[in-house]
């Protein structure tokens, strides 16, 4: 790995763990909405990640002993491919008097549990600032190699 792959790498990191938190306060903001433009409830959404690998050299690979006595670079970063849909159904509560009321009078809320969104929040945050410590060691390493030739 290169002097600048580390901070490369927690800068993808940096990314994906943002979309994270927008992911989830979205949820959080929806944690109510019992109908969104397409008529249904809302759905709990959640990123999905992937490991970014080089063109050659991937971890799946040297795991399955594809890649013996060849080098490996790892901490090539995280990326996001996508954002899922949970379609688990939501809680049913009895309301006949309200508009999204089905014919027996039961509304369906959406599926966002707030305890697990805010777990969810606080772990992002967590990975997030293990990112920004990860550039700041690289960042001094570099600044601590530049002063050596002092």
């Amino acid at each position: 790995m290169s002097m600048f792959g580390g901070i490369d790498a927690a800068a993808s990191g940096l990314t994906a763990e943002r979309l994270r938190m927008d992911v989830i306060s979205n949820n959080i903001a929806n944690v109510n909405s019992t109908r969104t433009v397409d008529g249904v409830p809302f759905k709990r959404r959640y990123v999905i990640f992937e490991p970014r690998e080089s063109q050659s050299k991937n971890f799946a690979r040297v795991l399955a002993g594809e890649m013996k006595g060849h080098g490996f670079n790892t901490g090539e970063g995280v990326r996001a491919v996508g954002i899922g849909v949970d379609n688990t159904q939501g809680k049913l509560v009895y309301d006949p008097s309200h508009p999204d009321a089905n014919a027996d009078g039961y509304v369906e809320l959406p599926n966002v549990d707030i305890v697990n969104e805010m777990v969810d929040m606080i772990t992002a945050s967590r990975a997030y600032e293990a990112n920004v410590t990860t550039i700041n060691a690289a960042k001094s390493m570099a600044q601590q190699a530049l002063n050596i030739s002092k």
